[in-house]
């Protein structure tokens, strides 16, 4: 039986009790409003987040297993100083840059350190604070992809006046075009996970910058041989560990459409790892373990824009293709003459050039492409790959002549010839 309350029921209360009764009723939105953060999505993109850092050590390994022994440190202090340095610039500025109002070019300052987000805001269903630290991740690893391309030769200081300058002239005015409302998303574009804002920025930006810095002391005469695949296998491990947050991740909900993006992912990788192995046994006639790593990462940056939009079909062929393409890709440093170092303009370049025009080809899921009957969705991620990439070798390139005609980009050549760790840091990788 219903009870009925009228006036009549709280006439005897005191009126200490009434008003207590009347603020904890008022509270009640409050409450509601607080708890809209749902706790396995939350939990998830944390999780995620976590997941994405762990690709940064990831990549030093990776990196520093494929230079000089007497190099080793310096490459894998690039991956690590980009953790603290970038780190601190995404809290100060880079995520209001990319994520605030703005207009369709970039955001605005409206959240200067953060500023207006409390332990009670929301960005959807998860806290913004665990938004804004998942999107961190990538704004710390992206910058730390081009230092494969000049490795070896760059100075330190060099080195870090250059990711912040990217930071603040590519990666944020992208991350706002593509994710944080401008152009590209308020055309119709899809990138998943970075394809555009990570890959191909990365890889085009490799490019310039690798034109200006200037060859390795005996390019391409002189074989640069790894030091320590065994380092550089583990590095791949992670990464491919690591991948799975940066792709499910970024569905940002523990949801349908995260396990898409994990499927996807595992099948590229492996579909790509499997590919770049053929091609070698077939015109090498012997299959590598670097070659098989890198197979694996060709696979997982072509597949990074269309994640949670193919099923896992599509992922297969996604990453089929990028493990031929990319074979051929990281030969045309030798033709075209360029020292791109560890090959990121043909791995995470192409891959992005391919994963975003694929995204195009093969969406099916929350979206539609070719495939599915909608033309124009290629015609928009075309434009999306040649602006972004324009925009990076530009700008990159202007980049990185202030900075060759203000503090020089390369070490001297005794310096090169001994060693960037004794000579840029004080102390070796190994000691016997």
């Amino acid at each position: 039986m219903a009870l009925k309350f009228g006036k009549a029921a709280f006439s005897g209360l005191p009126a200490a009790v009434l008003t207590i009764l009347s603020l904890l009723m008022c509270a009640r939105p409050a409450m509601a409003a607080q708890a809209a953060a749902n706790g396995a999505d939350t939990a998830w993109v944390l999780i995620s987040a976590a997941l994405v850092m762990v690709m940064l050590p990831g990549l030093a390994l990776f990196y520093g297993g494929m230079v000089q022994r007497k190099n080793v440190l310096s490459s894998l202090m690039h991956s690590f100083v980009a953790l603290g340095v970038l780190g601190l610039l995404w809290i100060v500025a880079g995520y209001s840059l990319s994520f605030s109002g703005g207009n369709w070019f970039i955001g605005d300052l409206s959240q200067f350190m953060l500023n207006g987000t409390s332990i009670n805001s929301v960005r959807g269903t998860i806290p913004t604070y665990a938004f804004v630290m998942f999107q961190g991740m990538f704004a710390i690893i992206t910058p730390a992809l081009i230092s494969g391309a000049v490795a070896e030769r760059m100075t330190f200081k060099s080195y870090l006046a250059f990711v912040v300058l990217w930071s603040f002239l590519v990666y944020y005015p992208l991350t706002h075009w593509v994710w944080g409302g401008g152009w590209f998303q308020a055309a119709g574009g899809l990138d998943f996970a970075g394809g555009l804002v990570v890959h191909l920025s990365a890889g085009a930006s490799a490019l310039a910058i690798a034109y200006v810095i200037g060859k390795r002391r005996g390019f391409p005469g002189e074989m640069f041989v790894p030091h320590n695949l065994t380092m550089t296998l583990l590095g791949v491990g992670l990464l491919w560990f690591g991948w799975f947050g940066f792709n499910a991740g970024s569905a940002l909900a523990a949801n349908a459409t995260a396990a898409l993006a994990f499927t996807a992912t595992m099948t590229a990788a492996a579909a790509g790892a499997c590919s770049w192995m053929v091609m070698e046994w077939v015109i090498v006639k012997k299959p590598s373990a670097l070659g098989f790593a890198s197979g694996i990462v060709a696979g997982l940056g072509a597949v990074t824009p269309a994640s949670g939009f193919i099923t896992p079909g599509y992922a297969m062929i996604i990453g089929i293709v990028s493990g031929a393409l990319c074979f051929y890709g990281v030969r045309m440093k030798f033709k075209m003459l360029y020292d791109d170092a560890l090959d990121v303009v043909g791995v995470h370049g192409l891959g992005g050039v391919w994963g975003t025009l694929a995204t195009g080809l093969f969406a099916t899921a929350g979206a539609t492409g070719l495939i599915a009957g909608n033309p124009r969705q290629l015609g928009i991620q075309a434009l999306g790959v040649l602006v972004v990439g324009l925009y990076c070798i530009l700008v990159t390139y202007a980049i990185a002549m202030v900075l060759e005609k203000t503090m020089g980009l390369r070490v001297c050549e005794d310096d090169e010839f001994a060693g960037l760790d004794e000579e840029l840091h004080g102390e070796v990788g190994y000691s016997i």
